[in-house]
């Protein structure tokens, strides 16, 4: 499609949702409207991939992987979209033609509040990378209602506030209740009498809880294929009690509709008593129970008998929040399909893989026992089989070897019975991963030694790493530029062409167009920290930028000391400094005691550094 046409069927599409979708004229528009009409105008884009996406691996049954995160931080949607379809040019021209500018419009989006960190992140970019190797995959998270919390600065303490980032609408997404789920929880097991399959369980007088799926579009990049992040939400399966209403019980008639749906409530519920506990697991398991029936479901529809499931589908574990997916296919496997207990093992132990975040055994999730029972009294027979056969192996080997059957047993004893989920997650995937080369060499030879030599082969390594179209083509547009105006536009799917920007380290031209970008950049960040920070910074200062919220484990304090060292050198020896420096002073790096520093600009800037976190 020539450039002109694509800019009026943008022009057409929006204008279209701007008033057919959302009511609204254009020049009595403001801009959270427009922001409205341009997001279902690129999610217009996606639709047809999207659909054809889905019927392609309908058609052909790929295997595919299904990534379950308790966390997806995926950021803002419409710039990241609009880059990975190729039109960010074409939009921001035809809305400049209707009298609007885009970044305006883009500054209305908040992000997706549903990540917290690292973690989150991870699990984002590896679907846009999987989306854009074409890698058939699908994504399964959590609709928090509250996502990341807003972090202010008061009088030196932190004070969180509820980040409501569904307060104005989420354009990207597409419920589909004809896919809800029903997830349960309590209740207590009964053997089935006359059963042909001993293995097989019966788990009644459950309370259940609606499992409501929201749809997200993925879009590769300017490849057609468009995969799916499908999040859950929870809802009463009974909602409002009317009869209780009428009854002048107000509190009551909508009592158990508020408990169901405050599983889905809050990205991690504090656990710091029972409750929270009691809240946080319900989470987990909610989620990965509605993401493996989903799964089930899938695959049945297509026609496919169960028996193939382990050569069609890969599960991947984002650290052991979702490690309760393990349990809960061994009942799915035995209790509803009929499955022996070695037949279901042998597909489960088939399909997981695991990814591990941490290096701290004090770190590693553990569950109490006595609140596994009490909310998956079937888990816990399945957990407490999968151990003992586990240990029968483990002694084999280890023959009178007691101290290495208390290191690897799924179960801590003291001082509270508790269910390590790391150990679950190693000794049932198929693979296991850390998230650097060091960081998986350090879990072979020290936190998973003993597993490591139990299972030879299974750790291998899968490096963490970033999306290069969200962090520089969309992060710094003018750089992405300057590298495609001199080694074309291939590196955004493939990094190591970046490998030919060497040839210009000498070159004067081109060093003097990378610091003019450089300079746009600092000015643009200069401008934005004058109008919400209240504070003038020279842009002609070295910069070190930290993005980040205020936290006591990300070693910001060891970060802004080396900074005001690296100033105090400058300081000392003018000559390491560049020309620039040396004539304006680098004011943007000032010494804790002076009054630039105070209490003031701390508090103001700590939401500049939440709302720019994930770009």
């Amino acid at each position: 499609m020539a450039k002109k046409e694509k800019k009026e069927m943008l022009k057409k599409l929006f204008l279209h949702h701007l008033i057919c979708s959302l009511g609204k004229r254009p020049e009595k528009a403001v801009n959270i409207d427009l922001y409205h009409a341009l997001a279902y105008t690129i999610r217009d884009l996606m639709m047809r991939d999207w659909i054809a996406t889905r019927d392609e691996y309908e058609e052909k049954n790929p295997r595919i992987v299904h990534y379950i995160s308790l966390e997806f931080l995926i950021g803002r949607t419409l710039g990241n979209a609009m880059v990975n379809l190729g039109v960010e040019q074409d939009a921001a021209e035809a809305m400049a033609e209707l009298g609007f500018n885009i970044d305006d419009i883009r500054n209305e989006e908040v992000d997706a509040g549903l990540g917290n960190g690292g973690l989150g992140r991870l699990a984002a970019c590896f679907l846009d990378s999987m989306a854009t190797l074409e890698l058939p995959s699908f994504g399964y998270g959590i609709r928090y209602d509250y996502g990341i919390f807003k972090q202010i600065i008061q009088n030196g303490y932190q004070v969180e506030e509820p980040d409501n980032w569904l307060s104005r609408g989420n354009p990207w997404e597409i419920r589909r209740p004809e896919l809800a789920r029903v997830v349960q929880f309590g209740g207590h097991v009964e053997k089935i009498r006359d059963d042909a399959n001993p293995d097989r369980r019966r788990w009644v007088d459950t309370q259940d809880v609606k499992a409501m799926p929201y749809d997200t579009p993925i879009p590769g990049y300017r490849n057609h294929t468009v995969n799916t992040l499908r999040l859950w939400s929870a809802e009463s399966l009974y909602g409002f009690n009317l009869t209780k209403f009428n009854q002048g019980d107000y509190i009551s008639a909508n009592l158990e509709s508020s408990l169901d749906q405050n599983i889905t409530r809050v990205l991690y519920p504090n656990d710091n008593n029972h409750e929270g506990k009691e809240l946080r697991l319900k989470q987990q398991y909610f989620l990965v129970s509605a993401s493996l029936q989903d799964i089930f479901n899938r695959f049945e529809s297509s026609g496919e008998n169960i028996k193939l499931l382990k050569d069609v589908i890969v599960v991947q574990l984002n650290d052991t929040h979702p490690a309760l997916a393990i349990p809960e296919m061994m009942r799915l496997l035995i209790d509803v399909h009929n499955y022996s207990w070695d037949k279901a093992w042998e597909v489960t132990t088939k399909v997981f893989n695991y990814t591990n975040h941490t290096l701290m055994s004090e770190a590693l999730e553990r569950w109490s026992v006595q609140l596994i029972e009490k909310l998956l009294p079937r888990h816990l027979e399945i957990i407490y089989q999968i151990n003992f056969i586990f240990l029968r192996q483990v002694a084999t080997r280890y023959i009178n070897d007691n101290s290495m059957l208390a290191r690897m047993s799924l179960i801590q004893e003291q001082p509270e019975k508790m269910v390590r989920m790391a150990y679950m997650c190693v000794v049932t995937s198929k693979h296991v991963n850390g998230v650097a080369a060091l960081h998986t060499e350090l879990l072979q030879n020290g936190l998973f030694h003993d597993f490591n030599e139990f299972f030879p082969g299974k750790f291998m390594n899968v490096t963490n790493g970033i999306t290069p179209r969200r962090w520089l083509k969309k992060a710094n547009p003018g750089l992405s530029r300057l590298i495609d105006a001199r080694i074309g536009d291939g590196w955004p799917k493939d990094l190591m062409q970046l490998e030919r920007l060497v040839k210009f380290k000498d070159d004067k031209a081109f060093l003097g167009e990378l610091a003019k970008v450089k300079r746009a950049n600092k000015l643009i960040l200069a401008k934005y920290i004058g109008e919400h920070n209240g504070i003038e910074i020279n842009p002609d200062s070295i910069f070190d930028v930290q993005v980040k919220r205020l936290h006591e484990y990300k070693r910001q304090l060891l970060n802004i000391l080396h900074a005001i060292t690296l100033y105090l050198k400058l300081k000392d020896d003018s000559s390491r400094a560049p020309s620039s420096s040396a004539r304006n002073p680098p004011r943007a790096i000032t010494s804790p005691s002076s009054s630039s520093s105070s209490s003031t600009p701390w508090r103001k800037s700590s939401t500049t550094t939440r709302r720019s976190a994930t770009g």
